[in-house]
């Protein structure tokens, strides 16, 4: 739902300020009424010609989703309760009358833009400009405690217009839901400014600053940039093999051959003394793992290695459940850090000694990484065997989950590192039973001895790469240790959007991603998926996925088509 045209207490988008806050919500209103690329592109290409530089670099930002530069590990920690009080308090209505409207409208900022509107205050002239939109949330990274955050976001809300109120938390929440993607922005940036699209991805990727990018581009500048370490680039992707047949199909006559890990993706920048290791979520997780920066310290040159994190004990990989015991916390203690021991298993090599590797054929990088990887205990190479002929990974398969893995990874020797990509030029073979990648969006307390936690998950999928709508497909009880659902209850009970029969049953900001399989998948009318699944289970937390990442409904509909 978009409201391009039934705010009729704002300006028409020639009257606004173009520095505004508003006129970056016109344009994003105008961007979601489309579904055409090109004209998506048009639309904001045109409205970042006519930007200043600061507000240039400001609305490339929010554009693409982010609040700070990629190179910027600031955050507002804002969320779902501090959006929903400042909400309240700026509007008078109680939480009472908001949650039911999110429940609704599935969307924070459009459930701000109504409140807003059903406030029915006397509003002057949108007044919000992009500077004052920066200073909120810089402000916001910068202040502690809920209620000082809840004071600062309630001071600006009770000024601003219902559209300025929509787009405001929407920024806050990272996701305009607009149906704009960074490459998109990228794309228009390239358009705006007459660049080709190339040397806009490229300059992106290396500064870790699409604002920045624009302004360049915008004067012409884009050569001689160089690499900045410690933002995370975005990680390749693999696609995930059919049978064998599609392995025969898809790679050339010989190919890379790796285990494929069960531990969670990392990337490590190193400079100098400096390290930092990144996740698949962009978040950056040095801390949890403080065994990594020794070595990684010890390399020889600067550079940024992708691989996969993983327990183990000497030789022996241990299961995934003993890695979760360290993901998300705040700090490891010394008996964790004995108890659950981790290595850094290197498979990739995207940037060494003042280069960057991407473009380069995937054998050459790995020749570069065996000259790096000098054999360590804690960082160590993984082991990449030449095949001719895909017949002979059945035995490989078994090999690699008798080592403890989850299966293998089928890589062209040939292929570059495509930042944010899911190519054929890399294939998985995983387990072969069925697993979803879904996200929670309701949860029930449990029975039994479970009756004082929240153990019951409803999840669902995405409706399509492009479009986030959330379409539940299933709902577990099993799978979970209690320790990880007493801590996932805390979770689950800060951030509840609505709840029902005395707090029995929740509506949660859909942000748990967990890895779940099932007997078989088939057609129902039960979920609003149109499908659901026969005895699901939970296999895992999925801390380094976010919810743009989970499986979309075209993969549910293959896997019940194989039934």
């Amino acid at each position: 739902m978009t409201n391009a045209s039934h705010d009729n207490s704002e300006s028409t988008d020639l009257l606004l300020e173009v520095g505004s806050l508003a006129r970056l919500a016109h344009t994003a209103e105008a961007v979601a009424a489309t579904t055409k690329k090109l004209e998506k592109a048009a639309l904001l290409g045109d409205y970042f010609k006519a930007l200043s530089d600061a507000d240039l670099t400001r609305a490339a930002r929010y554009f693409a989703g982010h609040q700070f530069a990629l190179n910027d590990s600031r955050t507002t920690n804002v969320g779902g309760s501090i959006i929903s009080d400042a909400l309240a308090q700026a509007t008078g209505f109680s939480m009472e009358d908001l949650l039911p409207r999110y429940v609704r409208l599935g969307d924070a900022g459009e459930a701000a833009y109504e409140l807003v509107l059903d406030a029915g205050r006397n509003y002057q002239p949108p007044t919000i400009t992009l500077a004052e939109t920066e200073s909120l949330i810089t402000r916001l990274s910068e202040t502690r405690g809920t209620k000082n955050k809840t004071g600062l976001l309630t001071t600006l809300l009770r000024q601003a217009t219902p559209l300025e109120a929509k787009y405001l938390v929407k920024l806050l929440v990272s996701d305009l839901r607009i149906g704009l993607k960074e490459g998109l922005v990228e794309d228009a940036i390239a358009r705006a400014f007459s660049q080709p699209l190339a040397a806009i991805s490229h300059a992106n990727m290396l500064l870790g600053d699409i604002g920045e990018t624009a302004v360049r581009a915008r004067a012409n500048d884009l050569e001689d940039i160089s690499m900045r370490l410690f933002h995370p680039l975005k990680f390749m992707l693999a696609t995930p093999a059919a049978d064998l047949a599609d392995i025969t199909r898809t790679m050339p006559d010989e190919f890379f051959v790796e285990d494929k890990f069960d531990g969670i993706r990392a990337q490590a920048h190193v400079s100098g003394e400096r390290v930092a290791i990144y996740s698949r979520t962009m978040d950056e997780i040095t801390h949890r793992f403080p065994e990594l920066t020794g070595p990684l310290r010890d390399l020889p040159v600067d550079a940024i290695i992708d691989g996969e994190i993983v327990p183990a004990l000497g030789d022996v990989i241990l299961p995934f459940s003993e890695l979760q015991k360290r993901l998300g916390r705040k700090t490891v203690s010394q008996d964790l850090l004995a108890e659950v021991p981790v290595i850094l298993v290197a498979y990739d090599l995207l940037y060494a000694n003042g280069r960057v590797l991407i473009n380069e054929p995937l054998d050459a990088r790995r020749r570069m990484l065996e000259d790096l990887i000098v054999k360590d205990e804690t960082l160590k190479l993984s082991k990449a065997t030449r095949f001719q002929e895909a017949a002979a990974l059945d035995e490989e398969f078994a090999a690699a989950r008798a080592r403890g893995n989850e299966g293998l990874m089928i890589k062209s020797p040939a292929s570059h590192y495509k930042p944010g990509r899911r190519g054929r030029e890399w294939l998985k073979l995983k387990r072969a039973i069925a697993t979803l990648d879904v996200v929670v969006t309701a949860v029930e307390v449990g029975h039994g001895k479970r009756r004082n936690l929240l153990s019951d998950y409803t999840f669902a999928v995405r409706r399509s790469e492009d479009d986030g709508e959330l379409l539940n497909i299933g709902k577990a009880y099993s799978g979970l240790t209690d320790a990880e659902l007493a801590e996932m209850t805390e979770w689950f009970k800060a951030h509840t959007l609505q709840q029902f029969a005395h707090g029995r049953v929740r509506i949660v900001e859909p942000t748990i991603v967990i890895e779940v399989t099932c007997d078989r998948i088939q057609e129902s009318k039960r979920h609003k998926s149109g499908y659901a699944m026969r005895f699901p289970r939970i296999l895992r937390l999925r801390v380094d996925k976010n919810a743009a990442e989970i499986d979309t409904l075209a993969t549910v509909r293959k896997l019940a088509a194989k039934v």
